[in-house]
C-alpha cells in the first residue's frame, strides 16, 4: 500500500502568502498541474490524503462552514478531472492551543491511516514548508518539499531539516515518485 499525504496551500492551490489565508472559494486557485498530479497518484495506486493546518478558523478569520465550502468545491473540480482524495484532514485550532493535530505533530496522519485501516509500505509527505518536512521526519516517512509555495531554494542554508526530495511543483513530484515507487 502506497500513501501520499499532501499539504493544501502552496501544493494544490496557490499559496496566499505569509500570514494570509484562503478564506473564501473565490480566493482558491489551483496550481497548474496539481489536479493532474493527484490523478497520476491515483492511477499508480497511491492513496491520497490532504493534511493541512487551517488556523484561520481558530483565529476567527473564517468559519468552518467557509472551509467546508472551499473543500467541497475543490473536491468537485478534482473529481471531474479524475483526481480523488481518500481523505481530507484539517487542524483548525489556534496555534497556541497545543493540540496533537497541528503539524509538525502527527495526529492527523495517525488518524487518517487509522480511519481507513491502512498500513502503508511506502509513504511520503509533500508540502511547501519546513513544517511539512518536519512532519514527515516526525512520522518517519519521506519528505518532499515543493518550491511552489512558501519555501524558496535560496533559503536552503537556513533550513533546519533537509528534505528527502525537492521539486518545483506537485506535477513534477508525481511523475518522479510514481515512476520510482511502482
Amino acid at each position: 500500500m502506497k500513501v501520499v499525504f499532501l499539504d493544501r496551500d502552496g501544493v494544490i492551490n496557490k499559496y496566499p502568502g505569509d500570514t494570509r489565508y484562503v478564506t473564501r472559494w473565490e480566493e482558491f486557485e489551483f496550481i497548474p498541474g496539481s489536479i493532474e498530479a493527484i490523478a497520476k497518484f491515483n492511477e499508480k495506486g497511491f492513496k491520497v490524503f490532504i493534511i493541512s493546518n487551517q488556523a484561520g478558523v481558530g483565529k476567527g478569520l473564517y468559519s468552518e462552514k467557509q472551509l467546508n465550502r472551499i473543500t467541497k468545491n475543490m473536491v468537485k473540480i478534482m473529481k471531474r478531472r479524475n483526481a480523488e482524495v481518500t481523505g481530507i484532514y484539517y487542524c483548525i485550532h489556534h496555534p497556541q492551543d497545543n493540540c496533537s493535530c497541528r503539524k509538525p505533530k502527527t495526529g492527523l496522519l495517525v488518524r487518517a491511516l487509522k480511519d481507513f485501516g491502512l498500513r502503508p509500505t511506502v509513504s511520503f509527505f509533500i508540502g511547501d514548508s519546513m513544517v511539512d518536512v518536519e512532519t514527515a521526519k516526525n512520522f518517519g516517512i519521506k519528505s518532499v518539499l515543493l518550491l511552489s509555495g512558501k519555501e524558496k531554494i535560496s533559503h536552503q542554508q537556513k533550513w533546519p531539516f533537509k528534505p528527502d526530495y525537492i521539486f518545483d511543483n506537485l506535477l513534477i513530484a508525481s511523475y518522479y515518485l510514481c515512476s520510482h515507487y511502482e
